[in-house]
């Protein structure tokens, strides 16, 4: 096949169009299967193999003999591929209504960032509950869960504020987490 291919690309290089045709009739079907593919569209997979075989037809002439011609075509074919999916964006607007009639847009079906006024209270009487557990720790413990989880401070700048060494620091964060463990259960 390879020799076939080598000899129908020269002599269509050289201007011969029943070559071209040949190898047309060879890749057509490949080229549409591989379009339809990575497409999923039936006439944008024959937009995009005839027009695969333009751009082989207009650039034969760079075409590198060194080079399979399979590779060549089906790097064409994938790119304009590729580029259709570039280009085809959604064509609807969030301006646009969704049931005409109904005075309802797009916007209005997003979803909102902001947190309920139900996630809000949760969240203030989780963080009066831990703050309270936290009021009983004991203050060597308290300062050091504080600076680490509140302040969001690394072990080596606690260890500088208070200073202590590193490991006693680990060793307090650990005891004071089994501690607020312990609290929060009996809350």
């Amino acid at each position: 096949m390879d020799f076939v291919e080598k000899r129908l690309t020269q002599r269509a290089k050289n201007g011969d169009r029943e070559a071209f045709a040949e190898l047309i009739e060879i890749y057509k079907d490949k080229i549409f299967q591989l379009a339809y593919r990575m497409v999923g569209n039936r006439q944008d997979a024959e937009d995009i193999a005839q027009e695969t075989f333009l751009r082989v037809y207009a650039n034969l002439h760079s075409y590198d003999d060194s080079f399979k011609f399979s590779t060549w075509i089906y790097r064409i074919a994938t790119n304009l591929c590729i580029d259709r999916g570039r280009k085809k964006r959604p064509d609807f607007s969030l301006d646009e209504e969704t049931e005409p009639g109904q005075g309802m847009d797009w916007y209005s079906r997003l979803s909102s960032n902001e947190r309920t006024p139900e996630d809000k209270v949760v969240t203030q009487e989780l963080q009066e509950t831990v703050q309270d557990a936290l009021s009983h720790l004991q203050p060597k413990y308290r300062s050091i869960m504080i600076l680490r989880y509140i302040e969001d401070l690394s072990l080596q700048e606690i260890s500088d504020i208070v200073k202590l060494p590193v490991t006693t620091i680990k060793t307090r964060i650990h005891r004071g987490r089994e501690a607020l463990r312990s609290k929060l259960r009996l809350m």
